[in-house]
């Protein structure tokens, strides 16, 4: 997979992962949009691999946070916080 192609796919899932931020999902889209318009003249393929690399590090705690936030809607709702 092209270096290119990764990156569009990471856009991609940040963009989706982007709807439930809890700032909500137009200030997501805003920051997303101006890094990868920061980054896009970078033309040395290892500093785009790293980038690559930090933007996966931040899909993972954006589930990570979604899903912190999930375990604890359903513990409010089913046990007694008493």
């Amino acid at each position: 997979m092209s270096q290119r192609s990764r990156v569009i796919d990471l856009y991609k899932r940040l963009f989706h992962l982007g709807k439930d931020y809890p700032s909500g999902a137009d200030f997501f889209r805003v920051r997303l949009h101006n890094a990868f318009m920061k980054n896009s003249k970078e033309s040395d393929p290892d500093k785009i691999e790293k980038m690559i690399g930090h933007g996966e590090f931040v899909v993972k705690e954006l589930e990570t946070l979604y899903m912190l936030k999930k375990y604890r809607t359903l513990k409010r709702r089913y046990y007694d916080s008493a």
